[in-house]
């Protein structure tokens, strides 16, 4: 199965474990410089959530809970969106700083937007 094999190849679990690394860098700043507790702690949940469904999508029973662990990825993902853009309007971030990591979001998102759709025609096979 085409996307397993990408999966090991590590690519769509390295950007996610480097986006999780981000994220963890985004909560500790949001909570020492910005003494931002309650939606640097949502962020940190739901970004590091990303990765950590990838994992899990490795050892999938079926092709059904691959599918289904890409897909909380990808929830999680959106999820990781919505406070990263409250992160910016409410002025906690910067364009720059929000532009840097929504652009590693991005990928992600779109790297497991193609993953699960070849997982879905494949299942249909």
């Amino acid at each position: 199965m085409e996307e397993r094999i990408m999966l090991n190849n590590n690519l769509i679990a390295k950007q996610t474990e480097d986006f999780a690394l981000r994220i963890i860098g985004l909560y500790k700043y949001l909570q020492n410089e910005k003494h931002e507790n309650v939606i640097s702690l949502q962020i940190y949940r739901s970004g590091t959530s990303i990765g950590a469904n990838i994992a899990e999508s490795k050892n999938a029973q079926s092709k059904a809970d691959f599918t289904n662990k890409l897909n909380i990825a990808l929830k999680e993902a959106n999820e990781t969106e919505y406070w990263l853009k409250l992160l910016l309007r409410s002025n906690t971030l910067t364009e720059k700083e929000y532009s840097s990591i929504q652009n590693d979001l991005n990928i992600i998102i779109g790297t497991l937007v193609k993953i699960i759709k070849k997982s879905k025609e494949n299942n249909k096979k």
